[in-house]
C-alpha cells in the first residue's frame, strides 16, 4: 500500500521575524505614545507631525544601529570562540576528544560506538571544530550579511510601524478627532501585528494579539495622562 511521503515544514526565518518584531513593536508603540502625549498638551497637528516624524527618524536610526552592533557582536564572539576551539584541538586534542565522547555518551551510545564516532570526527579538524562549536557551545555560524540585514529590517519596520499612529494627523485638522483616529488605527494595527507575530512564534496568536494591544494602549494612555497633568 503506497504511503504519503512525510514532509516536515519548519519555520526557518526566526532571525528576520525577530528583527521585524523588534522594529515594528517599538515603531507602533513609541510614536503612538508620543502623539497621544502631545495631543494632551498642544493644539497643533503640525507640531505633532513634526515631532512624530523626528522621533520616527531618530528611533529608526537608533534601533537599526543597535541591531547592527548586536549582530556584529554575535559574529565577533563566534569568531573568537571558533579560534579558541581550533587552538584547543591542536594543543589539547585528548581533552577535546573526551568532550566529544561525553556528548555522545549523553545520547546513550555504547562505548565502542562512541570510540568509533570520536575517531571519525577528530580525523577532520574542520569537522571537529564545527562539532565543538555546535554541540559543546551551542553556537551556529552567523550569516556574514546578518548585521546589514538586521539593521535594515529593524529600521524599516520601525518606520512602517511609526507612520501608522501619525497617519490620522496628516489628514485631520482637529487634534481630538486625529487622536481618536490614531487610537483606532494603531490598536487595530497592534492587534493584527500581535496576531501575525503569534502565528509564527507561539500557538496562541489571539493571546499574543491582545497582549500587544494592551502594552501599546497602556503606553499611550500613560503618556496622554502625564502630558495632561503637566500641561
Amino acid at each position: 500500500m503506497p504511503q504519503t511521503p512525510h514532509v516536515e515544514k519548519h519555520f526557518t526565518a526566526s532571525e528576520t521575524v525577530r528583527d521585524i518584531v523588534i522594529g515594528m513593536s517599538d515603531g507602533l508603540t513609541v510614536p503612538f505614545a508620543l502623539a497621544a502625549g502631545l495631543s494632551g498638551a498642544v493644539d497643533s497637528t503640525a507640531l505633532i507631525i513634526t515631532a512624530g516624524l523626528a522621533e520616527v527618524a531618530a528611533g529608526a536610526i537608533a534601533m537599526g544601529l543597535g541591531g547592527y552592533l548586536a549582530a556584529r557582536t554575535d559574529a565577533e564572539h563566534f569568531a573568537s570562540e571558533q579560534a579558541r576551539e581550533e587552538r584547543e584541538t591542536q594543543e589539547i586534542p585528548e581533552a577535546e576528544a573526551a568532550e566529544v565522547a561525553q556528548v555522545f555518551r549523553g545520547y546513550g551510545l555504547a562505548e565502542d560506538t562512541v570510540s568509533s564516532v570520536v575517531t571519525a570526527i577528530r580525523s577532520d579538524r574542520k569537522r571537529w571544530v564545527d562539532f565543538m562549536m555546535k554541540f559543546e557551545l551551542g553556537m551556529e555560524e552567523p550569516d556574514p550579511r546578518r548585521a546589514r540585514n538586521s539593521a535594515l529590517t529593524i529600521a524599516l519596520s520601525y518606520v512602517a510601524g511609526g507612520l501608522v499612529p501619525l497617519a490620522p494627523y496628516f489628514f485631520l485638522r482637529s487634534i481630538r478627532t486625529a487622536m481618536i483616529g490614531s487610537v483606532i488605527v494603531t490598536l487595530i494595527a497592534l492587534f493584527v501585528f500581535g496576531f501575525v507575530k503569534g502565528r509564527y512564534t507561539t500557538h496562541l496568536p489571539l493571546r499574543s494579539a491582545w497582549q500587544t494591544v494592551l502594552v501599546g494602549g497602556l503606553a499611550a494612555t500613560a503618556a496622554f495622562v502625564i502630558a495632561k497633568v503637566i500641561a
